[in-house]
């Protein structure tokens, strides 16, 4: 069984919704699949603008906004011919607004948005566009189910929700797999979730990748796809350099590094299921389905080059601390990370000298509480304008000079920071902006510029 999910720009009008039947249609090789949505491109933005209108009491631009959203949501509808299915779409589309609006309203007149809220104003996006994606694929004469995903998804109550495994797949079984069984084909929206108690909840920005992970763990699925709009995970960051290239294979860890450190082609979080159920996950682009993608899976490539792509962050913060009693006494590097857990936020990489620690973060909201925080034990510094380049491959953990050979192609640029992980498969290097691109085409250039399999110098 497949669990095939479509981003926004896969779903975004008529035209993307009926390449994504024909892709669906390409499927039922095998039972399924289980299709997982985004909201419609750009439709997640504009609620949480919305948000901000009503945090604001800006009513007029909020009933504007709804109207747009309404305007959109009903033409794209309008590719359901049969007149009956698409009243009855219709109804329900006013039905999530009505509800849009009403949630708005009572926003509007609090001033205050809690995350439950937040939520259920965010989860809208989702509705819509799996009721859209039910209603045309029907249309065509492929038998499906639109599921409400809150059902299914059960999370506790953080923000962002964190998903109840055990909860959720028993609802798998239960709402999900006797659809599959009977012949039908289940759409879901992505990114969103309830709590036992029936409470909305999200998994965060770039969730619906989560959910059908989540979905496929539940599901016992054979493959997970992500349908996006590139033709699969890259060798690099094609705003950055050019000649980027797909990549066939690589393994589960692979991905997960190159996730985390800005490969926006997958959520960090997506292939943590599918890790522990050792399921494949396949990425593939929506608008060249003749194009193979790239395959995850737990062991990667046969014969792994020595890198296998690289990542980047932009907008990165180094914070250089040293401790002013007793130069890294005991308990300094406990203190030091407590911080960080307080304020909810992720250090990316990490180091250390004799006198002092180093960290980047790429969320600044509460950098100022950290400071704050950290000056009670420590003298701090701040180094703005910052990037993180980080090189992965499983062919760094077998070479022994492999280390030596990247951190050499970048000879002659100020690196700030080295970390290479305990995992021995990525280095990372911090670096002025400035030299970003520079940093990147050098390391492309050397060492994934040819085609996975060929002899390279930078074997």
């Amino acid at each position: 069984m497949l669990v095939m999910k479509f981003g926004g720009t896969s779903v975004k009008d008529p035209a993307a919704i009926t390449r994504l039947a024909g892709i669906v249609r390409g499927s039922r090789s095998e039972p399924g699949p289980v299709v997982v949505v985004s909201a419609l491109s750009k439709v997640t933005d504009q609620l949480v603008a919305i948000t901000d209108h009503a945090l604001k009491g800006e009513t007029g631009a909020i009933a504007t906004a709804i109207d747009k959203l309404r305007e959109r949501h009903v033409e794209t509808a309008a590719m359901v011919k049969d007149d009956k299915r698409r009243a009855a779409l219709v109804t329900a589309l006013e039905a999530d607004l009505n509800e849009l609006s009403s949630l708005t309203h009572a926003l509007d007149v609090v001033r205050d948005v809690s995350p439950r809220l937040q939520d259920a104003i965010a989860a809208i996006g989702e509705l819509l566009s799996s009721r859209i994606v039910a209603a045309a694929l029907e249309d065509v004469g492929l038998p499906t189910t639109w599921v409400d995903a809150r059902r299914v998804l059960i999370t506790d109550s953080s923000t962002p929700a964190a998903p109840l495994m055990d909860e959720t797949r028993a609802r798998c079984r239960e709402l999900l797999v006797p659809l599959v069984g009977a012949g039908r084909i289940p759409i879901l929206g992505g990114f969103i979730g309830s709590t036992t108690a029936g409470v909305t909840t999200t998994l965060g920005r770039g969730g619906s990748d989560y959910s059908a992970s989540i979905f496929g763990v539940g599901v016992r699925a054979s493959e997970i796809q992500i349908w996006t709009d590139v033709d699969g995970m890259l060798t690099a960051d094609p705003r950055v350099i050019d000649n980027v290239r797909p990549v066939p294979k690589l393994s589960f860890n692979e991905a997960s590094e190159l996730a985390y450190f800005g490969a926006k082609v997958l959520h960090p979080s997506t292939i943590t299921p599918a890790v522990a159920e050792e399921i494949p996950v396949r990425i593939l682009n929506s608008q060249r389905p003749e194009v193979p993608g790239t395959l995850i899976t737990a062991d990667g490539a046969d014969d792994p080059p020595l890198l296998t792509a690289i990542a980047c962050k932009r907008d990165v913060t180094v914070i250089d601390i040293v401790s002013t009693r007793m130069l890294m006494a005991h308990g300094f590097l406990r203190r030091l990370f407590e911080v960080f857990e307080r304020h909810h936020t992720a250090v990316d990489v990490v180091t250390t000298s004799e006198v002092s620690v180093s960290v980047t973060i790429d969320n600044r909201t509460q950098l100022d509480a950290i400071v704050a925080d950290l000056t009670a034990f420590a003298e701090v510094s701040i180094s703005d304008e910052m990037a993180l380049v980080c090189a992965v491959g499983e062919g760094l953990r077998t070479d022994p000079s492999a280390s030596a050979r990247v951190v050499g192609a970048l000879d002659g640029i100020p690196l700030r920071m080295v970390s290479q992980a305990g995992s021995r498969r990525n280095i990372t290097f911090v670096m002025p902006a400035a030299y970003l691109t520079e940093a990147m085409t050098r390391l492309h250039t050397r060492f994934c510029d040819q085609p996975v399999g060929a002899t390279t110098e930078g074997r």
